[in-house]
């Protein structure tokens, strides 16, 4: 009797990307559909809405813009994994987008923390993403910023070091007093599922794989607080100018 591809979990595992990819393609119609919608409904010259009525609108459409955008992520997430799309590679500096990055994020809530750049300036040529790779950093640290509570100052502290014969760029994002804890501590799994941040984590991670890096936090122990409000992320350097 001959198996279909999806009598095994390894027909499964396989089917996944394409699996995906149907989803993708299933939810953005009526998305796009929707979001349609909502802007004829603002639209000048369309019949007159109350204030309160343009508010649930507003509200609706800015929903539908985050669903919207989630299912791109989605996307980008099945194409990375079935070899869909490649990663660019072109001259890029990974200390200044780190600092470009952390210069941008603005996830505190209500709480008064600061995301300071610290350590090596730019002195870390590779090639790759620049795109992917600074929506990447994007997640990861907003990531690290919503776990805090302030006020306090959260570091991205760069580092260029040696790893297994070959110059790596490391990102240290961590509370201040904790960098060079997180740094000599022993990896752990960072932990990308959390809530609030759409699929941006396991895309993120995938980015900087598919770069020869990785991504990962101090092992929990008897601290899961800094483990989950810390990330290393490691990227390999090029000798090759910019």
């Amino acid at each position: 009797m001959s198996s279909s591809p999806r009598a095994t979990a390894a027909g499964t595992v396989e089917n996944y990307p394409q699996l995906l990819s149907l989803a993708v393609h299933e939810l953005r119609t009526p998305c796009s559909v929707v979001a349609g919608y909502l802007r004829l409904l603002l639209r000048e010259g369309a019949d007159p809405v109350t204030d309160q009525q343009r508010k649930m609108i507003t509200e609706a459409e800015k929903s539908c813009a985050r669903f919207i955008a989630l299912i791109a992520e989605l996307s980008d997430i099945s194409k990375l994994d079935s070899g869909a799309i490649a990663l660019a590679g072109k001259p890029l500096d990974v200390f200044s987008l780190a600092a470009e990055v952390a210069e941008h994020v603005h996830e505190t809530g209500d709480y008064e923390m600061r995301l300071d750049v610290r350590g090596e300036a730019a002195r870390a040529p590779a090639t790759g993403d620049a795109a992917r790779l600074r929506a990447a950093f994007q997640a990861i640290f907003r990531a690290i910023l919503r776990e805090k509570v302030g006020p306090g100052t959260v570091v991205v502290d760069r580092r260029r070091v040696t790893r297994d014969g070959r110059p790596t760029a490391v990102v240290v994002v961590a509370d201040e007093s904790d960098v060079q804890a997180v740094y000599g501590s022993s990896p752990g799994v960072f932990d990308e599922h959390r809530g609030g941040l759409g699929v941006a984590l396991p895309l993120a991670r995938r980015v900087i794989e598919g770069h020869g890096g990785r991504i990962w936090a101090p092992d929990p122990g008897a601290d899961e607080a800094r483990a989950r409000g810390s990330a290393v992320i490691e990227l390999p350097i090029t000798e090759s100018k910019l």
